[in-house]
């Protein structure tokens, strides 16, 4: 597996159990890296921002996903594709750091590890009708993190 898709992994499982337990994200996060380092500073740090990025954005994103995924309430899709498609949607919408393509191909990939035998095609088929209204989403997302608060970073390296 790839270094960032090593982190994107790591991320997702941070994502799928804080979904699942409630646990809190930054006690997660750091037992996850202690059970599979990523062997480098920016690597942990792009897991961090994937992470950190997408939780408080989750109400935005599933609004996004359900838009586009009509026939599948959000609360109906697997847990492990609904956090699939809301990193892909995160790095598509928000991240600078990621080309649409390969958002759609890395989340792709997770599907096939993590998910169903029908997960890879699900996701690669929201993703792609969430890509032809990127521009639009990336805006509206834009708006709302302009609006979040700011949490200093010690705090949410340990919540």
């Amino acid at each position: 597996m790839k270094a960032r898709t090593r982190a994107r992994s790591l991320a997702l499982q941070v994502l799928y159990e804080v979904d699942l337990t409630g646990h809190p994200p930054g006690t997660a996060f750091r037992q996850r890296l202690e059970q599979e380092p990523l062997g480098s500073p920016r690597l942990e740090e792009f897991a961090r921002a994937i992470i950190f990025g997408v939780l408080p954005l989750r109400p935005y994103l599933d609004k996004y996903i359900a838009q586009y995924a009509p026939e599948w309430p959000v609360e109906q899709i697997a847990p492990i594709d609904r956090n699939i498609l809301r990193i892909a949607l995160w790095e598509m919408a928000i991240s600078d750091d990621t080309p649409t393509k390969v958002a759609i191909n890395e989340a792709v990939e997770l599907a096939k590890i993590y998910g169903s035998d029908s997960s890879p095609r699900f996701v690669n088929g929201v993703l792609g009708s969430l890509a032809q209204h990127q521009n639009d989403i990336r805006q509206a997302l834009q708006a709302v993190v302009a609006q979040l608060p700011t949490t200093p970073p010690e705090q949410s390296k340990s919540s």
